[in-house]
């Protein structure tokens, strides 16, 4: 049972120094002075090791005994000599091997460790010194740390008193004999934790509690420091601190900020008092760049603190290498090892490191200097940190109040110990949350780019074009970094799409531009914004009401191009924003109480328990965070006292107040040792063994995580369709299927159909080429003037002959124009693609030549535009009539996306053209003209009604492979909380796709808020905002996950139902929620408390396939595929039934929807084109039947205001289509016929009631928005 038990403060103990016949030996007869005397060699004396008492010890106090004659959990150990085989005790006599000594940790070394309590030397002086504390690290081999905390003090040998580790007597030499000496000794705790603070404090307090003592025997009070550490949990991630008492202090256990944080209990600005902000960038960047690294200084303490902090700089990146940040005197040959390395070593040593070893990175702390030591070959060339990134660090280090003193200036004198510790705490915490938030923007503006040049579907990183697209003066750090293992991992968590705290502040300070950047994946240009070198602020500022509406959308812009995310994207430099201070709650911890034996023990749990039990039934259940951390302690003190059930119940309680500290693998172990007796019992209570069965279900669902990065590498071997596809989607030049397709025919053409090597390096390299040449671009001001900010010049011609004068034609997404040279180059427009009415190839007599002539026709102006193209003729041909079909498409169906992939049609062709240079160049581009073949082959005429009706389309789906129908749609209006950013606040369309996939638009822009987390692996059913904090999502896994909308993380889920989750609804009173129902496939529907998330009633429909449910007037109207039943909601007493009338028994109810004020039910059938209206008061008569022109099959239906929109499939000009019937309640007639899809309409969700979203089969996977009304 013990290996089930988690980690207290504590793990061992020890007192370390030298045994008293070395110093006697060292002393006796000596006349020399104490200066002069060599050191001794460190020893272990006592080890201290948990568990300190056992049930055992329960007998023994039963028996009368007290607890000096108690099994002891400490002993002593000295250093092991060959063919010793009895330890001596201190005073040199012989003891026996204690049969009860408990077994030190196997990872503790305990020949190694004294040396590190005393790295300068164990000394004898002759004047007591200061007591002094320092901090150790620890690595495995699997990189697992533990910390250790050393408090040095030194012990009189003068009177012959009992020396600190209360076994040796020292007894007085003859007047004159011995000198008078100070030994020293050293207390080591070490822990599984960083609590460097916390530790330092308690050994403080242990050695102000031993100077008393020190003429007596003080192993036992050293024993019971240890206990009571060991008897104190670390809390779990979140805003719960622990306090304890450790006289004279009060003692603050941090805990981390959540899961993946590291734990903070030091001040993170020491680095930035001992160094200058440049300074601090030199060293990240030898860390980045896993150099091999030693710091230096006078204080051993610093050299911990410091190396540890830039360690906690370096997250969620982690030093993978040989971390030991203290080296002894006698570890000094580590410096020589070949690998990367962080090490630490005392001042004096620096010219010995500096002389001896090679290729070293040199850092003193003591003075700020950073040197390196002699080279072995070249000189070591260590690059600056990112300009862009160290201007804002910079700025953003000098902004940070360093100094303590200058908080306390205005304050009045504190006259409580305890009141200026807790200021100074506060302080500090407000300054530690400040640093790490500069140093993880630091490491988000290094590497944010990262993510534009990774394929996640074949988890491909192109690093060649990452380092072509970073600046001149960048590429060689990013060169160096790209190279290590550091990055390698953080390649893997990016490919994972692991929401850590990079993914975190990358996605909250993402611009509108980079949110529009996921929607619309075009070839990177310079932005005219970027180019002019101005940044434009987002014009949108909502106004501060406490509900943002959605935009109006007969007003909304359509996004004419990609806003890219350049490699010259000016980043944020002004001054860090300060990050609210995050509400903090303290738990006192009960007192221990001694003699340590099992009652004393067996009382403090009690306690613990009683005291976290208290403070569980006073919280309010809203305060969800706070009751898991109750809970999760809970559940720990019930563990420590043997209690498993109890223990399994209070985990069980995390999954519906805060599922990210769920404790699964030591749940895990407490079900692997549950005693026959136990697990039977748990088996009798249900949550329990759902509980147990989902845990042991997860441990044989593990599956294997594709962990392996590859770099990008051009072919070399002749490629088949399959792989022709994979090898551009990993190149990142495009990524739809279709359109690969399409490539794929035009470099294969006039040959079999197989690419080689060859022609693939072509055409990348031609590719990559424009691309790169497309970023020199550098227009003038006079013509930046007169295009938008987020217009990209894609294309330029050669130099040619207009009939508006010589220049390069330029092709942006929204416009032709002409750049005129000359002494003053100008603008001079040519057709926006919206206004182009005709455009033709044709050829013009000069002399006794035909010069091809390109001629564009545009609507708003008379004259006809010419150009001499030469050559480039028949291309720029192509090129302009596949961008004025992308465009009317694009106009037409409301769908910006057109623009964009017509873009990508028209820049494929040019490389085509590039890469073939042959006489078949121009008909293998023509293979990629896909719009305008549409509009030539297949004229589809957008009907009028649809196209006045349709305001906009959007694609959750970009950036896939394939298209993904959209199961289930929601719209949260936006509501601005204080503590909140303003953009959070804007209302939200949720739309759930295939395998759990969630993805959210921000509703008042359409751009993507985040792109895409991930509700189990099964299909989503539904989902309801069921408070302003809350959205509940149904899946057919059986489980409701809830997204808490402030942090847009799933932190709760409740597991009660056992079938697929079918619907949800909520029942509000005086417009509150006040209740929730869930349905299941079942036949289930549970009542939910909203707020403490317990089952009010669980109700067992008499029939299955319970698909539906709506609240009306206290009654529950549920649809099952046979029947409509309407049950009481208190009481679940059926009170009315429709029941299946169709004579086709292939035929079930597929939904239905309430229009009480008519005392009407509208009812749709699965496979059925036809609507039916029954009277509810009349249930017997014949339901009334709408037949629904040129519907296959009605899918989904939803009541907005006073009209029925149904979703189907049906058909238009002989083809089959998503569409859309709006149908009047009043006149029971169809009002519109709207056909905005090209596959089946999937869900439908209102918005406000202005507008009407639908979501496509995965044959489009769009999103259209409708105006309602």
């Amino acid at each position: 049972m013990e290996d089930v038990l988690p980690s207290g403060l504590l793990e061992i103990c020890l007192l370390v120094g030298a045994p008293g016949e070395r110093v006697r030996a060292l002393l006796q007869g000596t006349q020399r002075r104490l200066k002069s005397l060599p050191p001794l060699d460190p020893e272990v004396l006592s080890v201290f090791v948990p568990p300190f008492i056992s049930r055992d010890d329960l007998q023994v106090i039963n028996a009368g005994n007290n607890l000096n004659k108690s099994k002891r959990r400490s002993f002593r150990k000295k250093k092991e000599r060959p063919k010793i085989e009895n330890a001596k005790s201190l005073n040199g006599e012989q003891k026996a091997p204690d049969p009860e000594d408990v077994t030190v940790p196997k990872d503790i070394d305990l020949i190694a460790l004294p040396q590190l309590c005393f790295p300068g030397g164990l000394y004898i002086s002759s004047e007591s010194k200061e007591d002094h504390i320092h901090f150790l690290v620890f690595t495995d081999v699997c990189g697992n740390r533990t910390y250790g905390v050393v408090a040095q003090y030194y012990q009189s040998m003068q009177d012959g008193s009992s020396s600190s580790n209360g076994r040796g007597h020292w007894e007085s030499a003859q007047t004159g004999k011995v000198p008078v000496c100070f030994v020293p000794f050293a207390v080591c705790v070490i822990s599984r934790y960083p609590y460097f603070n916390a530790l330092k404090d308690c050994l403080s307090c242990l050695l102000v509690q031993l100077r008393p003592f020190r003429d007596l025997d003080v192993e036992e009070h050293i024993k019971e420091f240890a206990a009571k550490l060991f008897l104190i949990p670390s809390p779990p991630p979140g805003p719960l601190h622990l306090v304890f008492n450790m006289k004279p202090l009060q003692i603050i256990i941090p805990s981390r900020e959540d899961p993946d944080s590291p734990i903070i209990d030091l001040d993170l600005h020491l680095p930035l008092l001992c160094f200058k902000p440049e300074q601090v960038l030199q060293i990240m960047t030898c860390i980045l760049t896993e150099q091999r690294i030693v710091f230096f200084s006078s204080d051993w303490a610093l050299l911990t603190l410091v190396a540890e902090c830039f360690m906690l700089y370096l997250h969620p990146l982690q030093w993978q290498h040989t971390f030991v940040p203290i080296l002894s005197r006698q570890m000094l040959d580590f410096v020589m090892a070949p690998t990367s390395f962080l090490m630490g070593c005392h001042i004096d040593h620096f010219g010995e490191v500096s002389t001896e070893g090679e290729d070293l990175i040199l850092i003193n702390i003591d003075n700020g200097d950073i040197t390196h030591s002699k080279m072995f070959e070249e000189e070591l060339e260590i690059p600056d940190v990112p300009a862009q990134a160290a201007e804002t660090f910079i700025k953003r280090v000098e902004a940070l109040q360093l100094h303590f003193d200058l908080e306390l200036c205005h304050l009045r004198a504190s006259t409580d110990l305890g009141e200026l510790q807790a200021r100074r705490r506060a302080w500090q915490q407000k300054l530690n949350m400040d640093v790490q938030q500069t140093m993880l923007q630091l490491i988000v503006n290094i590497f944010r780019e990262v993510k534009d040049h990774l394929n996640y579907e074949h988890r491909v990183f192109n690093s060649e074009e990452f380092l072509k697209t970073r600046a001149i003066g960048d590429q060689l750090f990013y060169k160096k970094v790209l190279e290590t293992y550091m990055f390698h991992s953080f390649l893997k968590a990016r490919l994972n799409r692991k929401m850590d705290a990079f993914a975190r502040l990358d996605l909250s300070t993402q611009s509108e531009e980079d949110r529009f950047d996921l929607m619309f994946l075009t070839p990177r240009r310079l932005m005219i914004e970027k180019m002019a070198s101005k940044r434009v602020s987002a014009e949108r500022k909502a106004s501060r009401r406490m509900v943002i509406s959605m935009p109006n959308l007969q007003d909304f812009k359509l996004p004419e191009g990609p806003i890219r995310n350049s490699s010259l994207r000016k980043v944020e430099t002004g001054v860090a924003v300060r990050t609210p201070s995050k509400s903090i709650t303290t738990f006192k911890i009960p007192e221990i109480h001694f003699p340590l034996m099992f009652q004393c023990v067996h009382s403090y749990y009690t306690d613990f328990f009683n005291h976290l039990s208290k403070a569980i039934s006073t919280l309010p259940p809203e305060n969800s965070a706070m009751l898991a951390r109750y809970f999760y302690l809970r559940g720990l003190v019930s563990l420590m006292q043997g209690k498993l059930l109890n223990a399994l119940s209070d985990f069980q309680n995390l999954e519906k107040t805060d599922l990210r500290i769920f404790p699964t693998d030591l749940v895990r172990k407490i079900v692997e040792t549950l005693p026959r007796s136990e697990r039977l019992q748990a088996d009798r209570k249900p949550e329990l063994k759902r509980l147990i069965s989902r845990v042991m279900e997860k441990q044989r669902e593990v599956l294997k995580v594709d962990d392996h990065v590859k770099n990008f590498e051009l072919p070399k071997t002749h490629m088949q369709l399959d792989d022709f596809v994979k090898r551009i989607q990993e190149s990142g030049i495009v990524r739809d299927i279709d359109t690969i397709h399409r490539l794929f025919d035009a470099l294969t053409v006039g040959q079999q159909k197989q690419i080689d090597p060859e022609t693939f390096r072509d055409f990348y390299n031609y590719w990559k080429e424009t691309e790169a040449e497309a970023q020199e671009v550098n227009l003038p001001p006079a013509v930046i003037e007169h295009l938008d900010k987020n217009e990209c010049v894609y294309k330029l011609s050669c130099s040619v002959k207009t009939n508006y004068g010589v220049g390069k034609i330029a092709l942006t997404q929204k416009r032709l124009f002409l750049l005129t040279e000359g002494g003053h180059p100008g603008y001079v427009p040519i057709a926006a693609f919206r206004d182009i009415e005709d455009v033709k190839s044709t050829t013009v007599a000069f002399l006794l030549l035909r010069i091809p002539t390109l001629r564009i026709k545009t609507l708003s102006k008379k004259e006809v535009f010419e150009a001499n193209l030469k050559t480039e003729c028949d291309l720029w041909y192509l090129i302009v009539k596949e961008m004025w079909a992308g465009k009317k498409m694009a106009y037409d169906h409301k769908d910006p996306q057109y623009i964009q992939q017509a873009l990508t049609n028209v820049l494929l062709m040019d490389a085509v053209v590039g890469a073939l240079q042959s006489s078949k160049s121009i008909y293998a581009a023509s293979k990629l003209s896909y719009f305008d073949r549409m509009k030539n082959e297949v004229p589809m005429m957008v009907p009028k009604t649809t196209a006045e009706t349709l305001k906009h389309k959007i694609n959750p789906s970009a950036g896939e492979t394939f298209p993904q129908a959209i199961d289930v749609l929601l719209y949260t209006p936006g509501h601005l909380d204080p503590s909140e950013r303003l953009d959070n606040a804007h209302p939200k369309l949720w739309c759930a796709l295939n395998e759990g996939k969630v993805v959210v638009f921000d509703a008042s822009t359409w751009s993507i808020q985040q792109h895409c987390f991930k509700m189990g692996r099964s299909k989503l059913t539904c989902m309801v905002m069921v408070e302003q904090s809350q959205v509940w999502i149904g899946s057919q896994d059986s489980i409701i996950y809830i997204i808490n909308t402030h942090s847009m993380s799933c932190n709760k889920q409740l597991n009660d139902h056992r079938s697929d989750v079918t619907d949800i609804i909520v029942e509000k009173k005086n417009g509150t929620p006040s209740e929730a129902y869930s349905s299941s496939l079942d036949g289930t529907v549970i009542a939910w408390n909203i707020s403490t998330l317990k089952v009010n009633r669980v109700f067992q429909l008499p029939c299955q396939n319970l698909t539906s449910i709506k609240l009306h007037n206290g009654q529950l109207w549920c649809c099952t595929r046979s029947c409509i039943l309407v049950v009481s909601t208190h009481e679940f007493r059926p009170q009315m039934k429709i029941e299946h009338h169709l004579k086709d028994v292939c035929s079930s109810f597929l939904g239905f929807q309430l229009f009480p004020e008519r005392d009407e039910v509208w009812v749709s059938y699965s496979r059925s084109s036809d609507l039916y209206i029954w009277n509810t008061k009349d249930l017997s008569s014949t339901p009334q039947k709408i037949h629904l022109q040129d519907c296959s099959e009605i899918t989904c239906m939803i009541r907005v205001k006073n009209q029925l929109w149904v979703g189907s499939s049906g058909w238009l000009q002989g083809k089959s289509r998503g569409k859309i019937y709006v149908i009047s309640a009043e006149s029971k007639s169809v009002e519109k016929e709207l056909v905005g899809h090209a596959d089946v309409v999937k869900a439908l969700c209102s918005a406000e009631d202005r507008y009407v979203l639908s979501g496509s089969g995965k044959e489009e996977g769009k999103i259209a928005i409708w105006k309602a009304g």
